[in-house]
């Protein structure tokens, strides 16, 4: 395992113990959601911008009853803060909610918590997108991705799905080649991609 790799682990690690410390499987399942993990922590690509991506699934959603789920979330001990958005009448058919937790360590993870109307157009979608990412990582993938996401400055904002493309479909390796990929991809909004 390269130097890079053992760091996302010890990352994924301590998600999976905040991740049990809210409790959230529990608080959304109070009210009938389905919760899924997306994104690099389910793919084990969990670097240094410390976001945990959920999507959790109903049949019907009431906007009170999130409220209600993330007013318990609030009160758990080294939560922050917490933003609410509002796409039910999308394409996207969602509600956005994202938490920001300080663990013991004073390091702040970001926690997106998006609510999706089972049978939507993203339904499953992201698992999906995860799932093929996953089957196609090498070690020496995964620890380009890796490499290029630590490599990133702390002020630079890049989704996942960048790095995955560059890596996977275009074989980028160094900074210097992402960033001229990036220059020739600009990516906007939601990337439909899978490898």
């Amino acid at each position: 395992m390269g130097a890079c790799a053992e760091r996302a682990a010890e990352n994924t690690r301590r998600a999976h113990q905040i991740i049990a410390a809210l409790d959230l499987q529990r608080l959304w399942q109070s009210i009938g959601a389905e919760v899924r993990q997306v994104g690099s922590l389910r793919m084990g690509l969990l670097a240094k911008h410390r976001d945990l991506d959920f999507h959790i699934y109903s049949d019907r959603i009431d906007i009170r009853s999130d409220f209600e789920v993330m007013g318990r979330l609030a009160s758990c001990p080294g939560i922050e803060r917490i933003a609410f958005g509002n796409s039910l009448d999308t394409d996207e058919a969602c509600v956005e909610w994202h938490a920001w937790y300080r663990d013991e360590d004073n390091e702040l993870w970001q926690i997106d918590l998006i609510h999706i109307l089972r049978g939507s157009r993203y339904d499953g979608y992201f698992e999906q997108v995860a799932d093929r990412i996953a089957a196609a990582l090498t070690d020496e993938r995964r620890e380009a991705i890796l490499r290029l996401k630590f490599e990133t400055p702390d002020e630079l904002k890049i989704m996942g799905i960048e790095y995955y493309q560059a890596v996977i479909r275009d074989g980028i390796r160094t900074w210097e080649e992402f960033e001229a990929w990036r220059a020739a991809h600009p990516a906007e909004g939601i990337v439909e991609w899978l490898p």
